[in-house]
């Protein structure tokens, strides 16, 4: 071979480069992995109901009541958690959140009143699991990823779907084949299991490995710790809520909770067997929603990235308002095709109006929006503890579940009309120097 050959062939590119996976996509994977392994204690009070109004004698208003604090404390909570990974990083707060969870649900099994409830499953698991709500998965996503965040907003919400459909046929088998006990002691376990991934795998930003965000043409450096978390926290909420779109947005948002995680998780189960039908054939129908909410929440993230935000919300609030109209009538001792059907729809629209919701955040709050969506979120959560407790009180006095149905279809229906008229805009500059 030639002295010219032999310097052409090592000059000679390869024919193919191996294309690497970008890091964020690992930082989401553990994201999914640890929304998962907390998602447990979302599966447990609609299966609690019962079980503790049979043992101990407590209403379902009381029961309910604690339920209602769990997850106002959820939301509420929320805005603060986004400040504090600011401040002390994601990996920390994530960690001691899962602990919290853990703990408030293992006290639970030697309780013997109700204020211990309270306590335990209201006050620390709520702490526990605000930490762990939406604004962990749209911190994640503002840090890691420049484009592709509908998708990946879209996906992290469901991971607490897929948590549900782990655990919620698991646990409905525990609590009916020994007791609620074991079932509370899985919740805990679950929760310390995901703390070492966190704590080994889950980075804070980018930078930390050296890293650009996925999407960016320039490296982002790391932020300087942001310090007084509790105060940035309350003065974006005052910036935020001399804005018109801040209370649209935490309107809509509080009757998605109270239509989702305050009606449907807390008093589907209870509701069902009022019509005979087996908690564990209830318990599968919630699954089989987590299935299709994760199928929903990543084809919204999806149509997030091409079409008008405020028109997704719309058409989701709607149908929901709909579908939750013709629940009274499909409710019966066993499950048949229109009540599979409802469960197909309304999994699909679960959660769907996150990834949207978090598009306006960002495009009016900019680099605030994961405080401001954490706020938001409060107040999703707010409305899901109303109706937690409202719809056990409804039924201690009527009775049934039905008049709860027909008023959250309305609600919806509200929901809707209040989404089209959400201003668009840029972010607001008063946010941005807050």
């Amino acid at each position: 071979m030639s002295q010219t050959t032999r310097t052409a062939a090592v000059e000679q590119p390869p024919k193919s480069r191996r294309r690497r996976v970008h890091r964020a996509w690992f930082v989401a994977a553990v994201t999914f992995v640890t929304i998962i392994g907390a998602a447990a204690f979302r599966s447990v009070p609609g299966l609690l109901i019962d079980p503790l109004h049979e043992e101990f004698d407590w209403s379902r208003g009381t029961i309910g009541a604690a339920v209602s604090v769990n997850l106002a404390l959820y939301g509420l909570t929320a805005p603060f958690a986004a400040a504090l990974m600011d401040r002390f990083g994601i990996r920390r707060v994530v960690a001691v959140a899962l602990t919290l969870i853990a703990l408030g649900s293992g006290l639970t099994v030697w309780m013997t009143a109700a204020w211990q409830l309270m306590l335990c499953w209201g006050l620390l698991v709520g702490l526990g699991s605000g930490s762990m709500a939406l604004a962990f998965a749209a911190t994640v996503t503002n840090r890691w990823f420049t484009t592709r965040r509908g998708l990946v907003s879209g996906i992290l919400t469901a991971a607490s779907a897929s948590g549900q459909l782990v655990f919620l046929p698991l646990l409905s088998w525990i609590i009916e084949r020994y007791d609620w006990r074991p079932a509370a002691v899985t919740v805990a376990l679950a929760a310390l299991a995901v703390v070492p991934f966190v704590w080994l795998l889950l980075h804070d930003h980018p930078a930390d490995v050296d890293h650009k965000p996925y999407g960016a043409t320039e490296f982002v450096p790391k932020p300087a710790p942001v310090s007084g978390a509790a105060r940035r926290a309350v003065t974006v909420l005052f910036s935020a809520a001399r804005t018109g779109p801040f209370w649209l947005l935490a309107g809509t948002f509080a009757i998605c909770g109270a239509s989702t995680n305050g009606l449907i998780q807390t008093h589907f189960i209870p509701a069902a067997h009022d019509h005979h039908m087996p908690v564990t054939a209830a318990a599968s129908l919630l699954a089989v929603i987590g299935v299709f909410d994760v199928v929903g929440t990543i084809a919204s993230g999806w149509f997030t990235d091409r079409f008008e935000p405020r028109r997704l919300l719309a058409v989701y609030y709607a149908l929901r308002g709909v579908s939750l109209m013709f629940l009274p009538i499909l409710l019966g001792p066993s499950v048949h095709p229109p009540m599979v059907f409802f469960i197909v729809f309304y999994g699909l629209d679960w959660v769907a109006t996150v990834p949207p919701t978090l598009a306006l955040c960002r495009e009016q709050y900019g680099e605030d929006s994961a405080i401001v969506f954490g706020w938001v979120l409060a107040s999703h959560q707010v409305g899901a503890a109303l109706v937690a407790f409202l719809g056990g009180v409804a039924r201690d006095t009527f009775g049934s579940y039905d008049v709860v149905w027909y008023a959250s279809g309305a609600l919806c229906a509200a929901a809707a009309l209040m989404a089209l008229v959400i201003r668009r805009g840029t972010p607001t500059p008063a946010l941005a120097t807050a």
